[in-house]
């Protein structure tokens, strides 16, 4: 009879603990079953970067919609370029809750601490846009072929200076994005692959000598940041000479840099406007493209990206395995994050109808 018992208390006890383990346990995603079980109705926090690019609010809006549309609430924050703001943000969206969170980081190497937070609260993380380094709590990344982009920018600079048919030499000046971001050096080295041939031959020559990433990087994407720069080089490089093509990886910069090109007198019959190319199709620039002042800006769709990142988060929620196109190439220093990538466009003035309002971006009343 002792024996009996004793048997039936051990059965009792391993019952429990096994009911205990799968309370507790986690799935395969990193989220515990009950609040994946539960998620559907929860809130999803979405960090972005800042309102000061229009770009930014658009994402938000977009990631909103389509999570809303998958039945969940959602959360919209806006670091305002700060660091520490961002992290603060992430911080209270952890504490208040959240099923997942969607992030398009300010600073790439400052969410460290705050995603651990998030992966002990067994809260999912998708990085937008822009990849998050040196955490191995980033479950997957949406964006866009982040070389196509600079690649796309350096082959429309190529083609408009007729660089194939052996015209030149040019002068031109090169700008890259935030060094802060991890997505700069992508759009600069898929530039770089195109051009180095012209600067090696002399057909290409960057008169203020400034060709490395961290001679040309512009921190926070900020288009005065960009104007003083190239109020510098036309002040010493450019006396006697003149600009012909400007790289330039957003569209925010370029407008910077088309202002500054304007004090000097740039735009005039007897000084014209050079190639300059930008990113995002805002709508200041693709007005700016109508109007003959900046050449060309690179279209990432955000409605696409916002897609796919909710997506992602949804069915990371639902145990099931998102699609990914890269498995190789985003190594953030603690992981290969698996990423989904989109394909940009070229956009200028002769195709801007075509992919942005009869894409229904933007209506033609917008680009009044």
């Amino acid at each position: 009879m002792r024996n009996r018992r004793a048997v039936l208390a051990a059965t009792a006890a391993t019952a429990t603990l096994a009911l205990t383990l799968t309370a507790c346990g986690q799935n395969s995603k990193g989220g515990s079953d009950e609040k994946t079980s539960s998620a559907k109705g929860g809130t999803i926090g979405i960090a972005m970067p800042t309102k000061s690019s229009e770009r930014w609010i658009t994402d938000g809006k977009n990631i909103a919609k389509d999570l809303q549309s998958k039945g969940y609430k959602t959360k919209v924050v806006f670091g305002e370029d700060q660091p520490d703001e961002q992290v603060s943000q992430i911080e209270n969206l952890i504490t208040q809750g959240v099923k997942g969170l969607i992030i398009a980081a300010i600073d790439n190497k400052s969410l460290t601490n705050v995603l651990q937070q998030a992966h002990d609260a067994h809260i999912p993380v998708i990085a937008y846009d822009r990849l998050i380094l040196d955490s191995k709590n980033v479950d997957y990344y949406a964006s866009f072929d982040n070389e196509k982009v600079g690649e796309l920018q350096a082959n429309y600079i190529v083609d408009k200076l007729g660089l194939k048919q052996g015209k030149g030499p040019f002068n031109i000046e090169l700008f890259a994005g935030s060094n802060d971001d991890n997505n700069t050096k992508y759009f600069f080295n898929g530039a770089m692959r195109v051009l180095d041939p012209y600067f090696k031959s002399k057909k290409l020559v960057v008169r203020s000598g400034q060709t490395k990433l961290n001679q040309v990087t512009t921190l926070r994407w900020d288009g005065a940041t960009a104007q003083k720069r190239m109020d510098d080089i036309l002040t010493k490089s450019y006396q006697s000479q003149k600009v012909d093509a400007v790289l330039s990886p957003y569209d925010g910069i370029s407008i910077g840099i088309l202002s500054s090109l304007k004090s000097d007198n740039y735009g005039s019959k007897s000084k014209p406007l050079p190639v300059i190319t930008g990113q995002d199709a805002e709508l200041a620039s693709v007005k700016s493209i109508i109007a003959g002042e900046q050449t060309q800006t690179v279209f990432k769709d955000s409605r696409k990206e916002a897609k796919v990142a909710a997506t992602m988060l949804d069915d990371v929620l639902n145990g099931k395995k998102p699609q990914v196109n890269d498995t190789k190439t985003y190594d953030n220093g603690a992981k290969v994050v698996p990423a989904e990538l989109l394909k940009p466009v070229s956009v200028d003035k002769t195709n801007y109808k075509q992919v942005l309002v009869d894409g229904g971006y933007y209506t033609a009343g917008e680009l009044k």
